[in-house]
C-alpha cells in the first residue's frame, strides 16, 4: 500500500543550524532513504523550496486569486514529500519513525487514495496514446 509522508519544518529554526550540522543531518536522511530503497519501500520524494517562494490559488467571486505564501500560516511549513510502500499504516509508522527527518520536524503520514490514483493512471495512459 502506498503512503504519502509529508515532512514539516520550521524554516527559521533550520536556518539557525550551522551549515555543517545541517549538511550532516541531510546526509543522515539520505542514508536512511537508501535503506528504504533497498527494502523496496522508497517510491520517490521531493524536497520543497522555501514557503517564502510559494503562492496559493483560491477561487474568489468566480476569479482565481493568487496570494503570496503557503495556504496555512503556521510556524512549520511543508518541507518535503516522501512516497512510501508499506504493508499497512503501522508498518509505515514503524519505517518513518526511524527517519532522521523526524528530528527536524513532524511527518504526517496518509494513505494514498488508490481509487483516485487509478483514475489518474488511466488518464495518463489515455493521453500517452494520443501522443
Amino acid at each position: 500500500m502506498k503512503y504519502v509522508c509529508l515532512g514539516f519544518i520550521d524554516e527559521t529554526s533550520f536556518a539557525a543550524i550551522p551549515q555543517e550540522d545541517a549538511l550532516r543531518m541531510m546526509e543522515e536522511c539520505f542514508t536512511y532513504d537508501d535503506e528504504l530503497r533497498r527494502g523496496g519501500h522508497f517510491l520517490g520524494g521531493e524536497a520543497l523550496d522555501s514557503a517564502r517562494n510559494a503562492v496559493t490559488l483560491r477561487m474568489k467571486d468566480g476569479e482565481v486569486e493568487v496570494t503570496d505564501g503557503p495556504y496555512a500560516e503556521t510556524k512549520e511549513t511543508l518541507g518535503g514529500i516522501l512516497l512510501l510502500e508499506a504493508r499497512d499504516l503501522n508498518h509505515a509508522i514503524s519505517l518513518m519513525s526511524k527517519h532522521p527527518g523526524v528530528k527536524v520536524g513532524p511527518f504526517e503520514i496518509r494513505p494514498a487514495d488508490e481509487a483516485i490514483n487509478k483514475l489518474i493512471a488511466a488518464r495518463d495512459a489515455a493521453v500517452a496514446k494520443e501522443a
